[in-house]
């Protein structure tokens, strides 16, 4: 008697077979499975897109010979993506990650997140003070296999209690000591990141504050002469404050427990670290304050050729009246925001930049101490039409010395656009005034080598690129 399957048994039958055909295959051989999570007995890093034999040298501070060397290698160029390399003179075994820092880690918290020890990142990191860890710097991560991922993390609040931490994380006290490296039970304090076993499903917050669920600082890192964002999103409502640069941070909501902050960076600050400090308070008396270093980029200013101007419009004793008077101009901030979507050309098309933002400048032949404050579009269309950037409210008309005859618009938010050399007003302090509305006409008066109108964006008490205003929307 011949026994007959139909389609679908037999199916499943070969399917059944081919499993246990794996399983004795694995059970004879096991360590098919065991090499794709074995941790390297060597450092080892994996080569990443755009890496070259130089750059990984020079990241580990070892020698392009040495490293060579420890692998076989005799064509430097021959390296690849996804090629793994030993690198030598590390007492340490594992996959080495280059990670980004993101704002509010510290090296405390990347010690326990990614389960290293302390002492191993700063050896293996050449550390030699917290302040070089900033927002946006890459750290070197030593990892059991490619694929290990940071352990899950909640900030302690006041009051909180390390049972009840180990409650939220489904876990218990004596699990959380000794994942965090803890004295015991009673040693961590309010403030403090904690991670939770890696099988944790709860969300985690930042790493400053319960409060605190994301914070996005951009561009990062951030650039002499432009506009930093800072969006910072919250469990609940709360009051913000800060400070970056010297410059006090003014938040504003921007969605529901969303807060964005905008500060201008001087155009002639030195590129390097600064602090950046943030505070909060809820309104049931729960509060943070951190502060940690971001990184400020150079924005990369050309020299203008060498001015000559009158003497008068260089003098201190001159420009210091005027640069304070302009400065309680642009001083208040008010909570309305005027504007929507990118500011506007303050002249009409074909447009010609005679002198761009940023740029050093000399005058009479003195050292470059200076630089352009904003935009100069020079006499190219038909035109002399000056044009309102974004609406806003007129706080100022009026001729200055240095500035000719100058109109500043209120936008909210202590941002304000300026308009400097026309010839003609055309509105008054306190009219509201719509995008593209004609406000003035070109002229030559204040400093000037020729008719033009300056337009300059201040951003809390700071000249910043307009171009950025009129390329990006903020917030």
């Amino acid at each position: 008697m011949t026994l007959k399957l139909d389609k679908k048994y037999r199916y499943k039958l070969l399917n059944g077979l081919l499993g246990w055909l794996v399983i004795a295959v694995l059970l004879v051989n096991p360590g098919i499975v065991q090499a794709q999570n074995q941790t390297p007995d060597k450092p080892t890093y994996i080569v990443q897109p755009g890496d070259t034999l130089t750059s990984i040298a020079l990241n580990f501070g070892v020698s392009l010979t040495d490293i060579e060397a420890a692998n076989g290698i005799t064509n430097p160029n021959a390296i690849s993506v996804g090629m793994p390399l030993v690198i030598p003179g590390l007492s340490i075994k594992g996959y080495l990650s280059t990670e980004q820092i993101s704002y509010g880690q510290t090296l405390t918290t990347l010690s326990r997140i990614y389960q290293v020890p302390l002492d191993t990142l700063v050896l293996l990191n050449h550390i030699t003070s917290p302040y070089e860890l900033y927002d946006g710097s890459s750290l070197i991560i030593p990892k059991t296999n490619q694929d290990s991922a940071p352990y899950p993390s909640l900030t302690m609040m006041s009051g909180q209690s390390l049972l009840e931490m180990a409650v939220l994380g489904n876990t218990d006290p004596w699990t959380l000591d000794s994942l965090n490296g803890l004295d015991g039970t009673w040693d961590a304090i309010p403030g403090d990141v904690l991670v939770l076993p890696s099988q944790s499903k709860l969300k985690a917050t930042s790493y400053i504050s319960p409060l605190i669920q994301k914070i996005a600082i951009s561009p990062s890192p951030m650039v002499q002469g432009q506009t930093v964002e800072i969006k910072v999103t919250t469990s609940a409502p709360v009051s913000l404050g800060g400070s970056v640069d010297g410059y006090n941070l003014h938040f504003f909501p921007n969605g529901t427990n969303q807060y964005v902050s905008l500060q201008g960076l001087y155009g002639m600050a030195t590129p390097g670290t600064y602090p950046l400090a943030l505070s909060g308070k809820t309104e049931d008396g729960s509060e943070f304050n951190f502060s940690q270093m971001v990184l400020m980029d150079s924005g990369n200013y050309p020299q203008d050729p060498p001015l000559q101007v009158d003497p008068t419009t260089i003098d201190p004793a001159v420009t210091g009246p005027e640069d304070v008077e302009v400065a309680k101009i642009t001083a208040p901030i008010t909570p309305d925001k005027l504007w929507n979507g990118v500011f506007q050309l303050p002249v009409d098309p074909p447009i010609c930049i005679k002198s761009w933002f940023g740029d050093r400048r000399s005058y009479n032949g003195g050292p470059y101490i200076y630089f352009h404050t904003g935009l100069d579009y020079g006499v190219c269309a038909p035109s002399l039409h000056v044009y309102a950037a974004a609406p806003g409210v007129v706080v100022f008309t009026g001729l200055l010395t240095v500035r000719g005859n100058a109109t500043f618009i209120n936008h909210g938010w202590g941002i304000y656009t300026a308009y400097y050399h026309q010839s003609k007003f055309l509105v008054k302090v306190g009219d509201v005034v719509k995008a593209g509305q004609q406000i003035g006409v070109i002229g030559a008066t204040g400093r000037v080598n020729g008719p033009h109108v300056h337009f300059e964006v201040w951003v809390n008490g700071v000249q910043v690129d307009p171009q950025q205003w009129q390329n990006k929307v903020f917030p």
